[in-house]
């Protein structure tokens, strides 16, 4: 008898553990099928790799340039990309440039999911005479077209990387809000919702581990979905000169100072609009996959 129970705590000791894969795995999974949108991925972290690693790759200085090396056209020794009107490596701008692109895509997205995303729990969980206010007050705000609001906000506070962010974060917290306020009333419905209400749990803790939890998805999609957009926002306001000031390099102000060589060297010209539309599609890609794997995975 011992002996057969113990055969039996071997087999059950020897028999291989069958782990679930987690959430995130199985997510990437999915992502990972979307052939598009994984290039889209290699392609957007060979830009922000190159951006942030911008001192190792090109040996110029970004606001230097030599007279005698001005306007050289796309493949020249040693200037890959060509030079502008002063002589400065193209490439090199390009690059460092793209550190403050890509921040005024990112950021704005970040402070505004958090600012609108907490400003939509509040009004979808209690809703009433405080999500009415709430969510009143941003409809004011959403019923203006966001690049004109963007553009008011940002010549009302004047010139500079920081107003433009600043301006770009205001315009998306309504839509953000918008989405938070949604997920939660659709959430709050459920059972478990109610059952920590009769546990006595506190809305505070039934927001952080109940509601949050739960829109996590939503909001993360989103906010994904928003830094294409946002990233195209920052560079027309830079390309209406309310950016940067010179000599600092950024996509959408080089875009602008580069327009008046367009009949004298056009190739040149659109490189920085090249890498704004390029960086946009691969973000909105990413987006996009993302999208479909969430949704898969609920």
């Amino acid at each position: 008898m011992s002996t057969n129970i113990q055969s039996v705590q071997e087999a059950i000791l020897m028999k291989p553990v069958v782990r679930e894969p987690s959430r995130a795995g199985i997510i990437w999974r999915e992502f990972r099928t979307r052939k598009a949108a994984m290039t889209a991925l290699i392609v957007l972290t060979l830009i922000v790799s190159a951006c942030l690693f911008a001192n190792l790759i090109s040996p110029y200085d970004p606001n230097a340039g030599e007279i005698s090396d001005r306007l050289k056209p796309i493949g020249t020794a040693g200037h890959v990309l060509g030079t502008d009107e002063q002589g400065r490596d193209l490439l090199t701008r390009i690059l460092y440039g793209g550190r403050l692109s890509l921040l005024s895509g990112i950021l704005p997205v970040l402070v505004s999911s958090i600012i609108g995303g907490l400003l939509g729990i509040i009004a979808g969980y209690f809703g009433g005479v405080i999500g009415s206010l709430i969510m009143r007050a941003l409809d004011i705000v959403f019923s203006f077209p966001a690049i004109l609001l963007a553009i008011g906000i940002a010549a009302a506070l004047g010139p500079g990387i920081g107003n433009i962010l600043i301006s770009a974060s205001v315009v998306f917290v309504p839509p953000v809000a918008r989405v938070a306020e949604n997920a939660v009333k659709d959430v709050r419905k459920e059972e478990y919702i109610e059952a920590a209400k009769s546990s006595g749990a506190s809305s505070a803790l039934i927001i952080r581990y109940h509601i949050f939890k739960n829109i996590f998805a939503r909001l993360f999609v989103f906010s994904t979905s928003q830094i294409g957009v946002c990233l195209m926002m920052a560079s027309g306001l830079s390309f209406l000169g309310l950016g940067v000031s010179p000599p600092t390099p950024e996509w959408g102000f080089m875009l602008n100072n580069l327009k008046q060589l367009i009949f004298i060297e056009p190739l040149v010209t659109i490189v920085p609009g090249i890498f704004i539309f390029v960086t946009s599609l691969c973000l909105n890609l990413v987006s996009d996959a993302l999208s479909d794997a969430f949704e898969l995975k609920r």
